[in-house]
């Protein structure tokens, strides 16, 4: 398994933009799927996106396609967020994850996670 510290969340006003980053430690980062999620207030947790292992796949959810974009940068052993755009809808907590898996297919499940940083987006 892999650590995971994420980094970037905050109270943004709408329209405005975030970057989240999620460092992991450990081993062979290149070899592990890695997604993001949130949570909200009274909501289950959901998927945002994710990026396979080659960074040749993404996925992304209805509710954030066009304004959400996942990157990694395997040097640096890190998965980022780029928010724009951001809706009150987005507030919630999000949760980096990781999963060790050299397939191109995103369906998976996790099974490391980070902490989550609240993400707040006031109208």
């Amino acid at each position: 398994q892999v650590q995971l510290v994420e980094s970037g969340g905050g109270l943004v006003q709408a329209g405005g933009s975030l970057r989240l980053s999620c460092v992991a430690s450990g081993r062979a980062f290149s070899t592990y799927a890695m997604g993001w999620f949130r949570q909200a207030p009274g909501k289950e947790r959901e998927i945002v996106a994710a990026v396979s292992w080659s960074g040749r796949t993404t996925y992304y959810a209805d509710s954030v396609k066009g304004r959400f974009t996942i990157s990694r940068d395997n040097a640096k052993k890190t998965v980022y967020l780029r928010m724009n755009s951001l809706i009150p809808e987005d507030t919630a907590v999000y949760y980096c994850a990781a999963e060790r898996y050299l397939g191109e297919r995103l369906d998976i499940k996790f099974g490391s996670w980070g902490q989550g940083p609240q993400i707040t987006v006031s109208s």
